[in-house]
């Protein structure tokens, strides 16, 4: 059985609607709340490579800090490593929830993506 580790925002109703699917097929996870425990570079590091998707979708797009930092514009002129940096240093720049697998990596909820977690 897989151990999922579940990041999120409580105050996230995203977050909320994902925990509460988890929950009413019966997944176990272990809840990590994303601001007070930041995901680390090395976890961010492991975790792009295991969902082999670009880094950007690993920002929080609409959020009101990607917005105010103007990163839709600083990011491309960013190398790979000072993004992962970036990332590491708050969890409100993470697009969340995230629900890491032993082999699989999910960002935000969508239901039809999380069905194929079973």
């Amino acid at each position: 059985m897989t151990n999922y580790l579940f990041l999120e925002y409580p105050k996230c109703t995203t977050c909320k609607k994902a925990k509460k699917w988890l929950d009413d097929n019966q997944i176990t996870y272990e809840q990590r709340h994303i601001v007070e425990n930041n995901p680390t570079e090395e976890e961010l590091k492991q975790w792009i490579n295991k969902s082999g998707l670009p880094i950007k979708r690993f920002f929080n797009t609409s959020g009101k800090m990607y917005k105010e930092m103007k990163l839709k514009d600083k990011l491309i002129e960013m190398t790979e490593a000072e993004q992962i940096k970036l990332l590491s240093t708050n969890g409100m720049l993470v697009k969340r929830p995230l629900l890491i697998g032993d082999s699989s990596v999910l960002i935000g909820f969508k239901e039809e993506e999380w069905k194929n977690i079973k």
